[in-house]
């Protein structure tokens, strides 16, 4: 039966990618690289800078301290239920685009709506009381921030995290994008913690107007002199003087610029991607095409009762409350704990150091994207990720130890980071593709994969963390009676450390222990052929021929893979007796578990 067409079949709104086979460029630089850096630069800014913007241009740590800690708590319902409800439209739409495709341009108009009622449509109010401003300005900031969290980047990034597994059926191109595609939210994130620190009071400038001489005593000394307007700008002695107004002002612009950058990011991924998986949807006239989606009920079943499904998804939890524990507290951390030569805490020197310490932990994180798969391909993704999750604790422990106002607090600080960093570089490059095995190992056992489910619950965990993360950081900064005025006590220089290296250490401690029963690698070999046999019966059983996947490949590709299929059998032949006797024991031994398990299920056992 023809699929009902839609807008998305018209030739304006067709992918510029023609090839049958994913290409380095432009698909995989364009589409996969630039595209959605771009486009997830909005969100990186909202995760590091929203919740300053909030506490430090509008104070709300005064006047709205409660409200800054059940918003982002509360509105995490709000966010779950978004991204399940993406995942169910993005498995039963239907079109020649794609059905991950389509949504990303949906998810544009959200964006630029949210950013406006954020910054633009909400008032500026900075009064120690509440007002009917001040209300209306919640009552925006709430709508704002649910359509951001909740509605836009949900409809974006579920289906930007889909796009890998829909690109192409071809392992080797599929690992291309795979490595590009996890770059890209490397290099959103460095972009806006790299780059935006260094601007802070910097990026916009104006010019001192009487109105602002005759309110701040000694600013007439810089009356010719352009100063920033982000945050703060400087009186003659160098004293910090807060412009709530003129940051406010500045942040508008700023957030027009990245609505545009944002839009484009979107519609770069949409016109150079394509679901060649999804395609073939539309050459095919089986039945099983035309069933509906797997019901989450039924998904949800075979994921609770899935040990390793459950073990990934405290996994995504730990790795991401503790990562955006990091990020949103990064700025106030650098801001209260470390000085300026003349002893001052500013909000320019703390965003220096802040970017600083970015860009140098980022090197650490680069680097283990080139080490991170050898090391798996050596002792497994999940071992990896376990000693990885080691190191990432020793860094964090360092990171607490250290002293705050010391003339050397910072070097360490620096020291611990990038351990740290390069401790999560495993976590960061390979948890996805140890979902991938999970997904399998459940085809293989159930006939039925979870993905639709699994992706909306990994971007729910992705994205709601932010909120959960600042509901934390604002229930410590309205304990610690933090304010914009407020930045360097001894109770918030004692607590911050804490909220920076603490969250992420207990969470990869977590994920170390947890970690010991992550076993899901032994299985792949023993899923593969499980699928392999439960394919050519479902063949069967439709009267259609079985078509072995290196046949569709094209000629040079089927030759490489025979090739290295070759290579591994005679490596395993050159092994001693007494090593290929172990191996085989063990194996024997999982696939008898293997068998175990399928006969559970009601499924035919894999003969040896």
């Amino acid at each position: 039966m023809a699929s009902k067409k839609s807008i998305f079949e018209s030739p304006i709104l067709s992918t510029k990618i023609k090839s049958a086979n994913a290409k380095l460029f432009p698909e995989a630089l364009i589409g996969y690289f630039l595209g959605p850096t771009l486009a997830m630069l909005s969100n990186s800014v909202l995760s590091s800078y929203l919740n300053k913007y909030l506490t430090d241009v509008l104070n709300m740590t005064k006047w709205a301290s409660t409200f800054l800690t059940l918003l982002p708590i509360l509105s995490v319902i709000l966010v779950v239920a978004g991204n399940i409800l993406v995942g169910r439209l993005m498995e039963n739409n239907k079109t020649k685009a794609g059905k991950a495709r389509p949504l990303l341009l949906v998810a544009v108009p959200f964006m630029v709506l949210a950013m406006l009622v954020l910054f633009v449509f909400t008032p500026f109010t900075n009064e120690d009381s509440v007002s009917s401003q001040q209300i209306l300005a919640m009552i925006l900031i709430a709508i704002g921030y649910n359509l951001w969290y909740a509605v836009a980047y949900p409809f974006y990034y579920t289906s930007h995290s889909a796009l890998v597994g829909l690109s192409t059926r071809n392992s080797k191109d599929r690992s291309l994008i795979a490595t590009i595609a996890n770059a890209t939210q490397l290099a959103a994130i460095g972009l806006c913690s790299m780059i935006l620190p260094f601007f802070l009071g910097k990026l916009f400038v104006y010019q001192l107007d009487p109105a602002v001489i005759a309110t701040y005593p000694g600013a007439q000394a810089v009356l010719n002199e352009t100063t920033g307007a982000i945050m703060y700008y400087k009186d003659a002695a160098g004293a910090i003087i807060y412009d709530g107004m003129a940051s406010y002002g500045a942040w508008n612009f700023f957030v027009i610029a990245l609505m545009a950058i944002s839009a484009i990011g979107a519609l770069l991924e949409y016109y150079f991607t394509r679901e060649r998986v999804t395609e073939e949807s539309f050459d095919l006239n089986i039945k099983k095409e035309e069933k509906k989606a797997t019901p989450i009920s039924q998904q949800l079943k075979i994921c609770l009762k899935d040990k390793f499904w459950v073990i990934m998804i405290i996994f995504f939890f730990m790795y991401q409350l503790g990562g955006m524990l990091k990020n949103v507290s990064q700025l106030y951390y650098c801001q209260s704990m470390f000085a300026d030569a003349y002893g001052n805490y500013t909000i320019d020197y703390g965003g220096a150091l802040h970017g600083t310490l970015s860009i140098v932990g980022a090197i650490p994180t680069a680097v283990g994207m080139v080490i991170a798969w050898p090391l798996a391909n050596k002792i497994g993704k999940g071992k990896a990720i376990l000693f990885g999750s080691l190191v990432s604790v020793a860094g964090g422990i360092m990171g607490l130890l250290i002293p705050a106002g010391m003339p050397y607090s910072y070097p360490l600080a620096v020291v611990a980071f990038v351990i740290k960093a390069l401790g999560s570089s495993p976590a960061m490059y390979l948890s996805l593709a140890l979902l991938a095995d999970i997904m399998d190992h459940q085809e293989a056992l159930h006939g039925v994969r979870t993905d639709g489910l699994s992706m909306s619950i990994y971007g729910a965990i992705m994205v709601g963390m932010t909120g959960i993360a600042t509901g934390i950081l604002n229930v410590v900064l309205g304990a610690v009676e933090y304010s914009n005025t407020n930045v360097t006590s001894e109770l918030i220089r004692s607590v911050l450390p804490w909220i920076f290296f603490g969250g992420e250490t207990i969470g990869y401690a977590v994920i170390a222990a947890i970690f010991v029963f992550m076993g899901v690698e032994k299985f792949s070999k023993f899923d593969h052929k499980a699928i392999v046999m439960d394919q050519k019966a479902k063949a069967a059983a439709e009267g259609v021929a079985y078509v072995d996947p290196l046949d569709k490949l094209e000629p040079e590709e089927r030759e490489a893979a025979l090739k290295k299929e070759a290579e591994a059998k005679a490596k395993y032949d050159a092994l001693p007796a007494e090593k290929k006797a172990a191996i085989e024991a063990e194996d024997a031994k999982t696939l008898a578990e293997f068998n175990e398990m399928r006969k559970a299920v009601g499924k035919p056992v894999l003969e040896a």
